[in-house]
């Protein structure tokens, strides 16, 4: 059970929670929550118009709200803004953008009673999650759509996945011995208003992100055994020089898989070759580059997960409701296309990889990594294969961040984009994980060519991984299911366990 702290929560508590562990609450929030509960009483008894509380939405605004309807008010504006289209978003995301939104609530800043915050606590630890679809957010005011399809769940509309079952939402809530919710004042604002959905999707396109560094620094360095690469590119002397935190840490992990192998050591003197190509030459300095970039976005995610991005929010010590932006989602947008940037080029990279090793020219062995080229293509659409997932993520990449369009009758004038920015990570990972299961595979081809020479203790035993699913290559046969073993295998960070170190990564 992850207890959470609002403010503090650990990037490795939120990626728990992603990966199915049940959450709650720390008690201690309760007084925090009861008073800006409180506040809100307090504040519609002086009978001003308060955005959100007494005033319609956005460009309604000007509206003001009998007191009468103000329940009435607040669930109109999730059933309205229940707007979103799309397949369901995956439940780890959803659970996660629950848990997102419960640490929010709890900080006392949104108005929102005891008993709506006990309703998602519990909803988070029983496992019934809303279904949400995954388009319709343009990343301000606050991720609308996603967070209204949530908030109806709670209130009986819509549907609820529960143990993998979907239910109707208010028979899922019976089931679970919960009753709906009826909404008070401020808070359908206070539920569907924030950046959860955005964040969600980020967070989970960074954990994918890490293993996939990880992954490829196996990868990479198995390749250049394949090719009989050089060593020597990763002396810490080279990085230490250039001081860039992340290149030097990779040089070190890269070092580290190669140490002791014997293929290094046979050709470490009098090889012809002066150096490598960059795809084997430059990995510090291109995945340093990426693991930087990475981190960067995981400190920007993580204040964003342990902030409040409510709209307005109310300030228990002086009874005061202040209306702001911090719905808008440019910082969560901004890291989503970091985080795409980095998963793009940890790609790229590894593509050049297989295209290196399949061509004879640049790496000395057999064309295309067959012992008979001409009857056998070997690794030729593979290769291929990658070079599309590649071109696909290239297009992918385009910052998100720098797209904006008008909303609310121009008074939501400009937006971040951050939903979408944040939910394409999913796909690029995807397909950043099938070429490195190709290079996987053509890696462990190519080092096949060099026995009974071994590489290092960690990369066979990463190789004895790939084995145990997939045979070496001899003739040509249908290569999908191999693809198919390997890229599950780059998924599972099965490689990542097997080389037996730790390897760099976000940490934080």
């Amino acid at each position: 059970m992850i207890v959470l702290d609002p403010g503090n929560v650990t990037k490795a508590q939120w990626q728990a929670i992603y990966d199915g562990a049940p959450a709650r609450l720390d008690p201690a929030c309760a007084p925090l929550i009861a008073g800006s509960a409180a506040a809100v009483a307090r504040i519609l008894a002086r009978g001003e118009p308060v955005y959100g509380i007494n005033t319609g939405f956005g460009k309604l605004a000007s509206v003001r709200i009998a007191d009468d309807e103000l329940a009435l008010l607040q669930r109109n504006i999730v059933l309205s803004h229940a707007a979103g289209t799309g397949e369901p978003s995956p439940v780890p995301v959803v659970r996660l953008m629950m848990a997102l939104k419960l640490a929010s609530l709890a900080q006392g800043a949104s108005g929102v009673q005891p008993e709506t915050v006990a309703l998602l606590e519990a909803m988070l630890v029983q496992g019934l999650t809303p279904l949400v679809p995954c388009q319709g957010s343009v990343g301000a005011s606050g991720d609308l759509a996603p967070l209204s399809h949530m908030t109806a769940a709670m209130i009986g509309v819509g549907e609820i996945d529960f143990a993998g079952e979907r239910l109707p939402a208010a028979e899922a809530l019976a089931k679970a011995g919960l009753a709906p919710l009826v909404l008070g004042p401020k808070e359908g604002l206070a539920l569907l208003n924030g950046t959860q959905f955005s964040t969600a999707n980020a967070l989970a396109g960074l954990f994918a992100a890490e293993r996939l560094y990880q992954t490829a620094l196996v990868t990479g360095a198995l390749s250049t055994e394949a090719a009989k690469g050089s060593d020597t590119p990763f002396d810490p002397r080279i990085h230490a020089l250039r001081r860039h935190k992340g290149q030097i840490e990779t040089a070190a992990a890269l070092r580290e898989l190669m140490a002791g192998s014997a293929i290094r050591a046979s050709h470490a003197v009098d090889d012809p070759r002066v150096q490598d190509p960059y795809c084997l030459r430059c990995q510090p300095q291109v995945m340093g580059a990426a693991l930087d970039v990475l981190r960067q976005a995981a400190t920007t995610l993580l204040t964003e997960a342990n902030g409040v991005s409510d709209n307005p929010l109310i300030f228990a010590e002086d009874d005061t409701a202040l209306s702001g932006g911090n719905f808008h989602a440019e910082p969560v947008a901004f890291a989503a296309d970091m985080i795409a940037l980095a998963v793009c080029e940890i790609g790229s990279i590894a593509e050049r990889r297989i295209a290196m090793l399949v061509d004879p020219a640049l790496s000395g062995l057999p064309a295309f990594l067959t012992a008979h080229p001409g009857l056998n293509s070997g690794f030729m659409i593979p290769q291929v294969t990658a070079a599309a997932l590649v071109s696909e993520n290239k297009q992918m990449a385009y910052p998100a961040s720098v797209d904006s369009i008008p909303t609310s009758a121009n008074q939501e004038d400009h937006v971040s984009m951050a939903a979408h920015g944040a939910r394409r990570l999913a796909g690029m990972v995807r397909n950043a994980e099938a070429v490195l299961g190709i290079e996987l595979l053509a890696a462990a081809q190519g080092c096949e060519f060099h026995g009974p020479l071994k590489s290092s203790a960690g990369l066979e035993a990463a190789r004895a991984v790939l084995r145990a699913k997939v045979p070496a290559l001899g003739e040509d046969r249908h290569f999908h299911p191999d693809m198919q073993a390997a890229e599950a295998l780059v998924r599972s960070g099965a490689l990542v366990a097997a080389v037996g170190q730790e390897l760099p990564g976000v940490h934080q």
